[in-house]
């Protein structure tokens, strides 16, 4: 997320199979569409591409792709997550929030949210918006990685 003379500008991704609902699991996605959101409105950015078997359960490799690719969203609305994939995006700053159903729009959404943020957000969204920070334990995975 950055700001421009104070307008807030994020990232915000759906998983969808059919580009108009929010109605795919976040590990089962084959898609997920990505937008850039502001007060003024939101443009289409590009729909990422995921391959392979990931009906698969239990296969965590299958989630780090789209962990990879998501990192630089502050939300991904999704129809349904795991628990441990879940944990996972909020650890890269990144909410994951499940849709009302899978008949809930994407555009929707992103009226909503655009009208949110012209107002006053809710806390949980305040707290998406915050920049994101290393956490020490971050820092020390790095540090181990090398």
């Amino acid at each position: 997320m950055t700001t421009e003379k104070g307008q807030i500008r994020m990232k915000i991704a759906f998983t969808t199979s059919d580009r108009i609902h929010i109605n795919a699991h976040f590990g089962w996605a084959k898609e997920i569409d990505v937008y850039e959101i502001t007060d003024k409105g939101y443009q289409f950015l590009e729909t990422l591409k995921f391959e392979g078997d990931l009906k698969e359960d239990g296969n965590e490799d299958k989630i780090t792709p789209k962990l990879d690719a998501l990192v630089d969203c502050t939300i991904v609305y999704v129809l349904a997550i795991g628990g441990s994939a879940a944990a996972r995006l909020i650890k890269k700053g990144v909410t994951p929030v499940k849709a009302k159903s899978e008949e809930e729009e994407i555009a929707d959404v992103l009226n909503k949210l655009v009208q949110t943020l012209k107002g006053n957000p809710p806390p949980w969204l305040r707290k998406a918006l915050q920049p994101k920070t290393a956490t020490f334990l971050d820092e020390v995975e790095d540090e181990a990685t090398v």
